[in-house]
């Protein structure tokens, strides 16, 4: 690669950036905290087991999503 290139890829990967408090981290902690009220607090266990399975699915699309952001990026500047 060339060094225009390699500057180009470095902004790029600046502008993508892993940011910390996503909505998808947000909605992600906040159904933890659901889940275990469900399961403690209210005593219903299937609910509680149940909500605490959408962190994995909420965190799954958030990553499948910024990784095909990242793909059309790295496509244009290769363009």
């Amino acid at each position: 690669m060339s060094e225009s290139t390699n500057e180009t890829v470095s902004e790029t990967a600046e502008e993508i950036g892993a940011d910390g408090l996503s909505p998808a981290v947000l909605a992600s902690v906040g159904s933890v905290a659901l889940a275990l009220y469900f399961y403690y607090v209210r005593g219903d266990k299937q609910r509680g087991q149940f909500v605490g399975l959408w962190p994995v699915t909420i965190l799954s699309l958030a990553s499948y999503f910024k990784l095909e952001e990242i793909k059309q990026t790295l496509a244009s500047i290769e363009e």
